[in-house]
């Protein structure tokens, strides 16, 4: 029986008992102002808990109407002679409270923000949707708006309201399934979240998938952010970003955590406290402007509940972790790395997401962002749920957290994690794990073609930035223009090369001679991609040892080792990743609680390693050979490849106009005194590096600076030179 009284103040019962189970789809139908057709407006409100509630004119405060408590206890209405702006004072047991109420204004999101974020194609979901600090009608407040549109009701929940779901229902926009509400006098800095009631009940409370912020981990509510008002100061670096971020131009990374690169740490050496961005700013700048390196690349500052986890299991993609400080703080950061001329790239994790009951999954009770199926949609390695890329919001949502982080950030790149994982529906599974594609193939033609969309509306909306493929298989293409077939990427990481060339320095160097071609195997195909040649955190955790400690032999032969392993690397054709602690010969594995060993450097082997980094990044910068024609098969000439006896290795690095550079590698520990090597011209040829010189704690053997060249034809050359080869050693020549 659905009798309309003025006890309940004109609601029929179904909708009084909707209110008093929290399950209303449509409370703007029954809250708020409503016309009696007579010029008046009936008012009720539903505010469990209040004593008394009064209606006040807006403009002056004056009572308008003593609101009655109907026979549901919380509901209040009154009734007024006239329609007018009004404000709701209220009664509480622990104070008063005037505010606007939300249920007499409009809705805030526009058609066309629905009908893009409904197609994929909105490009600014976190300046729109969200939470979002506004204006209306003269009224300061916050415009909150989730897309879950298979619940039943969803409500704005947080200390505003004391955490109750039924006073602040939100209004469905059924074309989209976006539910919004504007909450006036709640502003920058309030921490809420969604209250969801799926078809089965209510679920666990929410984060905000658009928040811009996020509490301190362990907390896991989302805070109200403001537009970024970082004063940006970096106008050069971004004119000249596309210049720099050229196929010929160096390209030199260095891959940190920043929460354990540098930390204060407490009396028992433990980390007492992270540094906030602007402090990391302080002492990282200047640290990476001495090694050399172009760019930084950080582990993903995204906020992740997990911190074990690196930052790859993000759940927040549009906020930066709060471990850190704010975002202003880390626009700040990245803004004094543009200025100290370094360019910063970003980890990003478009794969999958963690399980945690707060994020995404099973969002609004059913497989939201995720596959439904588990054949698709769950990450057995990592115990994690797969995006469904092929919905379009969620292809929509991932677009515009890339853009994000490029465009109001200034980002300069992004590192796409584990695209591997994303290409194949059967990665890392058997048989009868995995669905096929509509087409009966193993590919994930939704995943691909996301990407493949990423790639073109990056360039088009961030001309100049990065985006790098992690990908770790034969896949054809993965830097490639989208117009010629591939996927679009600037570069993908050269795994192949990063296994072949660490195996073969494990070897001690009395096997070396039986696996010669692993060094020189990735020559091979060193063209077929735009390849970045990555020593990432990922090689020295796990078991796996330090980049030093995989090195055979004693200490010297380690610190040896070390020296002419990264020297090879950055005389080799492709761009170069190193992750810190390698820099500078780090013993123990990486440890995200704890910072680098930093008192290392108090012994000349280590500093020996760190001043060989910043050398070879400045001639890798200088030296137009060894970064020009990085991605041009031209650019580099075997000269020896052959000779695994002596475990030796020879060729010439070009620039594009025509100046070699030599680089000769023994990797045994046998100095080679009148070695032989073919020479195209030049009288002299000067040494520009030598791995093993005392200046890096070496043993000093070489050639005293400089080798004359003789009219003898070697190795298909017109003149050569007898060169001392140091042992465990690489020599970097040009012609004087």
């Amino acid at each position: 029986m659905n009798v309309t009284t003025r006890e309940n103040g004109g609601l029929r019962q179904r909708d009084l008992d909707a209110l008093a189970r929290a399950e209303h789809a449509d409370p703007f139908a029954v809250l708020g102002p409503h016309g009696d057709g007579a010029g008046g407006q009936v008012v009720r409100a539903f505010l469990p808990n209040a004593l008394k509630v009064r209606i006040q004119a807006r403009d002056d405060g004056r009572v308008l109407a003593e609101m009655e408590q109907g026979s549901l206890p919380g509901l209040f209405s009154a009734h007024l002679d006239k329609a007018q702006p009004y404000q709701l004072h209220i009664v509480w047991a622990g104070g008063e409270q005037v505010t606007e109420d939300p249920y007499s204004f409009g809705p805030q999101l526009g058609d066309m923000d629905l009908h893009l974020f409904a197609e994929g194609n909105h490009r600014d979901l976190s300046g729109r949707f969200g939470a979002q600090p506004t204006q209306v009608d003269g009224i300061d407040g916050v415009c909150f708006s989730v897309w879950a549109p298979n619940a039943r009701r969803v409500s704005v929940v947080g200390d505003f309201n004391n955490w109750d779901g039924r006073r602040h229902p939100m209004r469905l926009r059924h074309g989209a399934g976006v539910w919004e509400l504007f909450i006036p006098r709640l502003g920058v800095g309030e921490t809420y979240k969604f209250e969801v009631l799926g078809k089965d009940g209510i679920l666990p409370l929410k984060a905000d998938p658009l928040a811009r912020a996020t509490e301190l981990p362990p907390s896991t509510a989302s805070k109200v952010a403001g537009e970024l008002s970082h004063a940006w100061q970096d106008h050069d670096w971004m004119a000249q970003r596309a210049q720099r971020h050229a196929y010929n131009a160096p390209l030199s990374i260095y891959e940190l955590h920043p929460g354990s690169w540098r930390c204060e740490l407490d009396e028992t050496g433990e980390i007492g406290r992270f540094y906030n961005w602007r402090e990391l700013a302080e002492r990282l700048v200047p640290y990476v402007q001495e090694l050399g390196f172009t760019h930084i690349e950080l582990l993903p500052i995204m906020e992740h509940p997990f911190g074990g986890s690196w930052g790859y299991q993000p759940l927040s993609m549009f906020a930066p972790t709060s471990r850190y400080g704010s975002a202003e703080d880390f626009a700040a950061f990245i803004d004094a790395c543009h200025q100290g001329g370094i360019g910063v790239l970003l980890d990003w994790v478009p794969a999958h997401f963690p399980t945690d009951e707060h994020g995404l999954a099973r969002f609004d009770g059913t497989a939201l962002y995720e596959y439904d199926n588990p054949l698709e949609g769950y990450h057995q390695d990592w115990n994690t749920l797969i995006y469904n890329l092929g919905r379009n919001e969620v292809r929509g949502f991932m677009m515009a957290s890339a853009l994000h982080w490029l465009k109001h950030f200034h980002i300069d790149g992004l590192r796409v994690d584990a695209v591997a994982s994303m290409l194949y529906r059967d990665y890392s599974r058997k048989a009868g794990e995995w669905v096929p594609n509509r087409h009966g193939g193993r590919e994930n033609l939704e995943a691909i073609d996301f990407i493949r969309h990423l790639n073109g509306v990056a360039a088009h909306e961030a001309p100049g930035a990065l985006i790098i493929a992690e990908e770790s298989t034969a896949w054809p293409g993965v830097s490639q223009p989208t117009q010629q077939g591939g996927l679009g990427f600037a570069y993908k990481w050269n795994m192949g090369w990063m296994h072949d060339t660490l195996h073969y320095i494990q070897n001690d160097p009395v096997h070396r001679t039986y696996h010669h071609n692993e060094m020189s195997f990735g020559l091979i195909y060193a063209y077929s991609e735009h390849f970045i040649l990555p020593i990432s955190h990922d090689e020295v955790v796990h078991g796996k040892h330090s980049l030093i400690d995989k090195m055979p032999g004693d200490r010297w032969q380690k610190f040896a080792n070390l020296r002419a392993y990264l020297t090879f690397m950055w005389a080799h054709p492709g761009k170069k990743l190193l992750f810190m602690g390698c820099e500078f010969g780090q013993w123990r594995e990486w440890n995200h609680d704890a910072e680098l060993d930093w008192y290392l450097l108090q012994y000349p082997e280590h500093q020996g390693v760190q001043r060989l980094v910043g050398d070879l990044n400045r001639l890798y910068r200088e030296e137009p050979a060894l970064h020009e024609q990085d991605c041009q098969p031209q650019g580099f000439q075997w000269l020896i490849g052959d000779d695994a006896q002596n475990s030796v290795y020879a060729w010439l690095r070009w620039s594009s106009s025509g100046e070699p550079v030599l680089v000769v590698a023994n990797f045994t520990p046998v100095p080679r005194e009148g070695y032989r090597i073919g020479v195209p011209f030049g009288e002299r040829w000067q040494e520009l590096l030598n791995s093993d010189a005392e200046l890096y704690a070496g043993s000093n053997v070489g050639n005293l600076g400089a080798v004359a060249s003789d009219e003898v034809a070697s190795h298909g050359q017109p003149l050569s030179l007898a060169l001392n080869l140091p042992p465990l050693g690489v020599l970097i020549m040009k012609p004087a």
